[in-house]
């Protein structure tokens, strides 16, 4: 069901505004109507998508080599959404759409609502690498863009149109077998940990570093053993002790709490483990690849399906959602098919770069591994 969760924000995820200079100088790329693009702005943007380990996973250095498929994919890709921020902010200012303060609040506090508190939702800023100003910076984006589209055009979506979304499409509305648990883990990764050991003792021998490797594992189990036992004794204070113990930090802040969730979304050896288990108890230690986890399973749900009554709202939401990603993408066709835009370096011409992506060759196994990145980033 929290597939159909969408917003326009977040379906069309490219536009995450920015400002753009309005003076000609040597650092100027594009020029979109009254709007310049500058060299610094493009490297700025670029940088932030080249530098997704897949890249290097998959053993490729985009900055030696701009000239690479996937670089000349990706230049094009940071162009189109220059260009399309820039025709969406003047837009925007023409039509003179902003956000009040009081909007801005209202939005934020809802948000942080959802977190039980502004601390603990600080904590997930951190955790993801999100300033708090980053943060605010895109909800009012979020809204002005929200406000554009309605004033393009209104949607609303009736209770007859999501009960034919929902009789069409039972299957969205079906849930597996749940259970809600809550853990603390003490992170342990073998490989983390013997590469760590290698980068303190340069000279180290293989047998000397298996013997490292195993005190130190040793150490990280005996540790989780300790915090088991201590909640082994006083269940109550599972939250409290993964809060301060926790490694994983995302649900730390929670107490531990995962909410609830499919026995096929964990890792093996910890869904086998919380599948098992009744609710209110406590496990022994469980080592998973990511480490040491403690246990606590707190409540069970049988498979079944949602009903319309309670699947309605995120249904109406989600539809309304979608009429609005068509509005936007159709205004946007507009003005970029109206706007006047002017490449000073050729090189960032889209149609030029395709040119140069047609003469390039890529192994197929690498390009359907970008593509299917591609598509897991949009989604």
């Amino acid at each position: 069901m929290n597939k159909l969760k969408v917003t326009i924000f977040a379906l069309l995820a490219m536009f995450v505004f920015t400002g753009c200079s309005l003076k000609k100088n040597d650092n100027d790329l594009i020029k979109i109507n009254d709007t310049v693009i500058t060299k610094n702005e493009f490297d700025k943007a670029y940088e932030s998508v080249t530098t997704n380990n897949m890249f290097s996973q998959m053993g490729i250095d985009l900055k030696k080599d701009p000239d690479n498929v996937f670089a000349l994919m990706i230049r094009e890709k940071v162009v189109s959404e220059l260009i399309v921020k820039a025709l969406l902010n003047e837009e925007m200012e023409k039509n003179k759409i902003t956000v009040s303060k009081e909007e801005l609040e209202n939005a934020e506090k809802d948000i942080i609502g959802k977190f039980g508190s502004k601390e603990q939702f600080m904590q997930v800023l951190k955790v993801n690498g999100v300033t708090y100003d980053k943060f605010k910076k895109d909800i009012e984006e979020e809204i002005k863009l929200k406000k554009f589209v309605d004033s393009i055009a209104m949607v609303s979506v009736g209770e007859s149109e999501a009960k034919k979304y929902y009789n069409e499409n039972l299957d969205k509305f079906k849930y597996p077998k749940r259970v809600r648990a809550s853990h603390i883990l003490i992170a342990a990764n073998p490989e983390q940990i013997a590469a760590k050991i290698k980068e303190d003792n340069k000279d180290i021998t293989e047998e000397e570093l298996a013997a490292k490797l195993s005190e130190k594992m040793n150490e990280l189990k005996n540790k989780a053993e300790a915090l088991q036992a201590k909640v082994k004794k006083v269940p109550s204070s599972f939250a409290k002790v993964a809060k301060e113990n926790s490694q994983d930090t995302a649900s730390a802040i929670r107490g531990g709490d995962l909410g609830f969730f499919a026995k096929e979304e964990m890792v093996e050896a910890f869904a086998n483990k919380a599948f098992s288990m009744a609710p209110n108890t406590i496990s022994e230690v469980v080592q998973t690849p990511y480490g040491f986890h403690i246990i606590m399973v707190t409540d069970r749900n049988e498979a079944g399906v949602l009903s319309f009554e309670q699947s309605k709202k995120d249904i109406i939401n989600y539809l309304e959602s979608l009429d609005k990603v068509d509005i936007l993408k159709n205004k946007i066709e507009a003005l970029r098919k109206d706007a006047k835009i002017e490449y000073y370096d050729e090189s960032y011409n889209p149609e030029n770069i395709q040119k140069k992506i047609k003469e390039s060759s890529v192994p197929k196994t690498n390009m359907q591994q970008f593509g299917e990145q591609n598509q897991t980033d949009k989604k």
